[in-house]
């Protein structure tokens, strides 16, 4: 009785869609997947920048940002 067989599943199916109604269902089912579609492609743009950032440091002819820092010992 731990796991719930595919019947279990139906039933709960069934009972969503006599709640919800199948048009608010499928509105939901569209609005999942565009934030996921925008998810994708706002870590695809940032992975897209930070190569370029990459590339752009890596030419010889731009100049390279240089930090200079002093590290202290905490005492």
């Amino acid at each position: 009785m731990g796991s719930l067989s595919i019947w279990h599943w139906l039933i709960v199916l069934v009972i969503i869609m006599l709640v919800f109604g199948t048009k608010k269902l499928r509105n939901i089912g569209q609005d999942l997947g565009g934030a996921v579609k925008g998810f994708k492609e706002g870590i695809k743009e940032g992975a897209d920048k930070v190569a370029s950032d990459d590339q752009s440091a890596a030419q010889p002819g731009k100049q390279a940002r240089t930090i200079d820092v002093e590290a202290k010992e905490k005492s």
